[in-house]
């Protein structure tokens, strides 16, 4: 950067008679200091701030080292990228570099690599990208006394949907939220996905958990069960919640997997324990909620019949609304949670693929 030139100018008004022309007469009444300050040696940027994947997929998050070209070389010049938790309040360790010493940590062991494309790319590549790698990755380098920070976001092509378990609604709190999730083949939504699908046209009267442990709903169709019909569209949100007392549904986020899903042409109706095995003997398992929600939303997948899911609801994917199947609009329709061992519904199976 350029020098910043501070000039203070310091002026002395002295009235008639006073006292410092008599004590001091060899002072200036105006006087002007000039003071130098040079700017930051180092500095850290992206050219993009926001990076967008999908599951499975690879991605590099650009860092760039913007160094003075006076900074004598130093082959300790450390870059270390870290992951921001969705509350802000603390950062996983995700790599670490300096000179030829280069270490990975946790779930991204293994994963992880910077591009180096010169001596001043400290961008970095993540491979087989997780649901979990969703979020705000900052990259810090430290030159001696000099740093500089950015943070980068990598976001994932993706569906949100709204998710109780068979105890009912309002059952969970934060902490199942989360496994229930997860068994959904999904992770927790954060405010962000949940505001894109309101952007999509997402309506849903039921509060649940999002990551950062805020509790919120999105309205596109005020109502006056859903927090009055005379307030404007939006995200009504409940703020903050005890993450073990409070008690919700939860919004889930899934992106695109690897495999099949698929409607199981059987010759005949099934419990839920035959329609495992019958997956099974397929040389599937059944099909979870997430894996629907994928297929419907990012896939386009579409079928009129109602099947049996690994959590044991009942569900079939509308992408194109007709007659007898969800003929005002695309969605994946719930038919509850049937009695396992007398109700006699299809099944959905997925074939994962390495």
């Amino acid at each position: 950067m350029i020098p910043v030139l501070i000039c203070a100018l310091i002026s002395l008004s002295v009235a008639e008679n006073n006292d410092l022309d008599t004590l001091f007469p060899e002072l200036e009444h105006s006087r002007t200091i000039y003071v130098t300050e040079n700017g930051p040696r180092l500095s850290v940027v992206a050219d993009q701030l926001k990076v967008v994947t999908r599951r499975g997929g690879n991605v590099t998050l650009p860092c760039t080292i913007q160094r003075d070209q006076s900074m004598a070389p130093n082959r300790k010049m450390r870059i270390k990228w870290t992951k921001l938790t969705s509350d802000y309040l603390k950062e996983v360790d995700v790599f670490v570099a300096m000179d030829y010493h280069k270490r990975s940590y946790g779930t991204f062991h293994g994963r992880v690599h910077l591009q180096g494309s010169s001596p001043m790319d400290a961008s970095l590549v993540i491979t087989e990208i997780t649901l979990e790698d969703y979020g705000r990755y900052k990259c810090e380098v430290i030159d001696g006394l000099e740093d500089g920070t950015v943070v980068v976001s990598l976001d994932l092509e993706g569906v949100v949907f709204p998710y109780y378990p068979r105890l009912g609604r309002y059952n969970l709190n934060f902490y199942d939220a989360e496994r229930a999730c997860h068994d959904q083949d999904a992770i927790v939504a954060s405010f962000d996905q949940l505001y894109d699908a309101w952007r999509g046209n997402m309506d849903w009267c039921n509060a649940g958990w999002l990551s950062d442990g805020t509790v919120q709903y999105p309205i596109t169709n005020p109502r006056e069960p859903c927090g009055g019909k005379n307030m404007v569209p939006g995200i009504r949100n409940y703020g903050l919640r005890d993450k073990d007392k409070n008690h919700y549904d939860v919004f889930c986020f899934t992106s695109y997997y690897k495999g099949r899903f698929y409607y199981l042409i059987h010759p005949s109706k099934l419990t839920y324990d035959e329609a495992v095995r019958a997956c099974q003997k397929d040389g599937a398992q059944i099909a979870k909620v997430g894996q629907m929600y994928a297929a419907w939303k990012l896939l386009g997948y579409d079928r009129c019949d109602a099947g049996w899911l690994a959590d044991g609801s009942v569900r079939y994917p509308i992408s194109h609304p007709r007659r007898r199947c969800s003929p005002t609009e695309a969605a994946v329709r719930f038919n509850g949670f049937p009695d396992k061992k007398h109700k006699l519904y299809g099944v959905y199976c997925f074939k994962g693929h390495n």
